[in-house]
């Protein structure tokens, strides 16, 4: 049996870490606790001015860095540039967090093309074709221990942002978003039967509701409703996300692979006596 070493179980200081969509809202908050931890940050987001403002203002608070390379990640010609510049500055990347996300909201009859694909697009393509260019470094991030055979006690990490749309089904219109959130669960999964033997794992964490930008509007018409049906009676909150992330990038998240955790105070699991 081995010794237990509890000491640093939630340590990630030194590890290189990405985030995309890391200039704001959820992205911003997971970014935010790897630089407070001690990591090596870097966020990317399509506009430069605020992905550089947010990388100054993480960097400032310590002990780790962050650094920003801003970048359209909805293009494959903007990923194969920001993994280019990523890689002439890094050797190794220890975790990757596919953050980086849009929505669009129509009525059924109304629902665009262009709307669907764009939201598929960048929520579900984009994150595989990052993941495919980045394993290289991805794998270089393993840490290999044991004498014989390959055994990973701190594998790299890719960590999707999922939402409960991926799950549950929502009451609004927002049929892109919700499939495509199915669609990066799986892909999740995939992944990390894939390449869990190689060192790398594979999670996503099902986001319930977060305020930030991209929900405000949304949640300043129904966010009452919402708060209603949350077991929990609140938001979540920048810790929550933090706790969520940290865990599975540190050693104590070490032997989670292929899992969907659900962070949304209950969301999905409440059922009222007013539905039954």
């Amino acid at each position: 049996m081995s010794t237990l070493h509890l000491e640093n179980l939630f340590a990630v200081s030194g590890k290189v870490v990405l985030v995309t969509g890391g200039s704001r809202g959820i992205g911003k908050m997971i970014a935010s606790a790897f630089v407070r931890n001690g990591a090596k940050v870097y966020i990317s987001a399509r506009s430069a001015k605020e992905c550089q403002a947010t990388a100054e203002e993480l960097g400032s608070s310590g002990p780790g860095s962050c650094t920003a390379i801003p970048a359209d990640m909805s293009k494959f010609s903007e990923v194969e540039r920001f993994v280019q510049e990523l890689s002439a500055r890094e050797s190794v990347l220890n975790v990757l967090i596919n953050n980086a996300g849009t929505t669009w909201a129509e009525p059924i009859d109304q629902y665009p093309d262009e709307g669907f694909s764009k939201v598929l697009t960048l929520n579900l393509q984009r994150v595989f074709t990052l993941m495919q260019k980045l394993l290289p470094l991805l794998r270089a991030g393993a840490a290999q221990d044991g004498k014989t055979g390959a055994v990973y006690n701190d594998p790299a990490r890719i960590i999707n942002i999922g939402s409960v749309e991926g799950i549950g089904v929502p009451d609004h219109d927002t049929y892109a978003y919700a499939a495509a959130k199915a669609g990066l669960h799986h892909l999740s999964r995939h992944l990390a039967g894939r390449l869990g033997p190689e060192g790398i794992v594979s999670n996503t964490i099902a986001c319930g509701a977060f305020e930030s930008k991209m929900t405000a509007q949304f949640f300043e018409a129904v966010g009452n409703i919402i708060i209603n049906q949350v077991p929990t009676n609140r938001f979540g909150t920048p810790e929550d996300i933090a706790g969520a992330t940290l865990f599975l990038a540190s050693r104590a998240g070490a032997y989670v692979n292929g899992a969907t955790i659900a962070l949304d105070g209950g969301f999905l699991v409440n059922m009222p006596m007013s539905k039954l």
